[in-house]
């Protein structure tokens, strides 16, 4: 099993019980692993509410193994305990905040290592905003309107979370810089999920996904066909 779930933010409440709940049974356990990562949200100190929130998250969801990793700096990103419990999970989930610190702390980290090693063995892998923004090839940074390189999971893509309030606004930069690139737009409390050795992604949640290729535009909806790349 396994696969991807990439959230266009405000995670951890309302719609997003269906992606989330998605992700869980893709795991195809019944007693499932879930791993926070709050990294993102550590340059403001928010990282244990973050964490705690979604920890209660997923317990309301059902799952009684669930714990928010301090994964806060480059020291703990190499840390061997923390990158042996992310080894051993069955759902990696990257938080919202900074990306670009999110990005600089992971970056050929031993905790990098291991999520990579969790999701090719059929982890799951989830990221909300910042955490969905870093796992493609280029990120937009908001604090500095800047593109960059992200992890590249996913090569020749980009993540624009909040895309039905703020994110829009970022498209038109994007294109002029990365005019092949495909641009996906991920609404709050939605996720689009792509199941391993895949190309199908698929949405879920409240709003939708908006794909944005050179000249063409198109917009997908929860319960409908699914789209590719």
């Amino acid at each position: 099993m396994g696969g991807l779930l990439l959230a266009g933010g405000a995670e951890f409440q309302g719609r997003m019980t269906e992606p989330d709940r998605q992700a869980i049974a893709l795991t195809g356990k019944k007693e499932v692993t879930v791993c926070i990562i709050p990294t993102a949200a550590a340059p403001d100190n928010n990282h244990e509410h973050a964490g705690n929130n979604g920890v209660r998250w997923f317990q309301s969801l059902g799952v009684k193994n669930v714990q928010s990793l301090p994964i806060i700096d480059a020291a703990s990103a190499n840390d061997r305990q923390l990158a042996e419990s992310l080894a051993n999970a069955d759902l990696i989930y990257l938080l919202g905040g900074f990306p670009g610190y999110l990005e600089k702390t992971m970056r050929e980290s031993a905790c990098w290592a291991a999520i990579l090693d969790a999701y090719h063995r059929g982890a799951i892998l989830a990221g909300s905003s910042a955490g969905a923004m870093v796992l493609c090839e280029w990120f937009l940074n908001p604090e500095n309107r800047q593109l960059q390189p992200g992890l590249n999971l996913l090569p020749h893509m980009i993540v624009i979370p909040h895309h039905e309030k703020t994110g829009k606004q970022w498209t038109e930069t994007i294109q002029n810089q990365l005019p092949d690139a495909a641009i996906v737009g991920i609404d709050e409390e939605t996720g689009i999920i792509r199941k391993q050795g895949s190309d199908q992604w698929n949405v879920h949640g409240k709003g939708s996904a908006t794909v944005y290729r050179k000249n063409r535009k198109d917009t997908y909806a929860p319960g409908l066909d699914g789209f590719r790349m």
